[in-house]
């Protein structure tokens, strides 16, 4: 079971974007996967047309009821299945902001549903590191990491690795690192620019894949769609397939043993 935390402590980065597409190219190419809503903003959710307003239900129901993740399954349109989140899940950081042990629920909660799977985990994280996030590194053995094509998200990467060195020292594991250039314009000197730095900085830990600016990626979320289902003959839609064959294809999404080069973007 390899388990995933998309994450970027940024917002506007694309990475419930990345989430939303990378599953649905999983689930079509590949093996379907499983998503977390990690995000009190329930961005995932919406996109995947499910709307959790019941008390009891999704990612809330687990950390406040220990409702196991297995029962909480929504299926998507895409194919794959997620556990949604709602504004509820806000209450987690107060509910458990003193308890240390809190951080590792997540952990404990795959490792007696999906242990024995072989089934892909994305979470999808809310972009500010407490209780939830926490959560979610704890619980995976990768990051992919979305930075969109500009100054500001350059400057967020060397900050986010600094955040993840500390854990790995706490921890004592490593994570493997993906970084995926998004919303790259390639009319732009500057999508360019950001692109070599971060390749010159983190060499292949950067994907070779880039993430165009696209109207229907930002268009498809509000019909309740991915890429593929609004737009499949986009430059979006190659994009994210291309993502998706880079990273099944290096082994990214598979249970594989973590080389010593893929340990650190820096």
């Amino acid at each position: 079971m390899a388990v995933v935390a998309v994450f970027n402590q940024k917002g506007g980065v694309g990475k419930t974007t990345t989430c939303l597409n990378l599953g649905a190219a999983l689930a079509r190419e590949y093996k379907a996967p499983v998503g977390l809503d990690m995000d009190p903003q329930a961005h995932l959710s919406l996109a995947c047309q499910i709307r959790e307003n019941a008390l009891g239900t999704g990612m809330a129901a687990f950390f406040r009821h220990k409702t196991p993740l297995s029962r909480l399954l929504r299926d998507t349109p895409s194919g794959w299945k997620i556990v949604p989140s709602s504004l509820e899940l806000s209450k987690v950081d107060a509910l458990y902001g003193g308890d240390a042990k809190a951080a590792t629920l997540l952990r404990r909660g795959l490792a007696e549903d999906f242990v024995r799977s072989d089934t892909p985990i994305l979470i999808d994280c809310c972009p500010m590191l407490g209780v939830l996030t926490l959560n979610a590194l704890l619980a995976c053995d990768r990051v992919l990491i979305p930075v969109s094509a500009d100054y500001l998200s350059l400057e967020g990467v060397k900050r986010l690795e600094g955040a993840l060195q500390v854990l790995e020292r706490r921890l004592g594991k490593a994570y493997v690192r993906r970084i995926v250039v998004t919303r790259f314009d390639p009319r732009r000197r500057l999508s360019h620019d950001i692109y070599r730095m971060l390749r010159d900085r983190y060499g292949s830990v950067v994907c070779e894949t880039r993430i165009c600016e696209n109207v229907a990626l930002a268009t498809s979320p509000m019909h309740g769609q991915d890429i593929f289902s609004y737009a499949a003959r986009s430059g979006g839609a190659a994009d994210y397939r291309s993502l998706a064959d880079e990273l099944w294809n290096s082994g990214f999404f598979q249970s594989v043993s973590v080389s010593q080069g893929d340990r650190h973007v820096g």
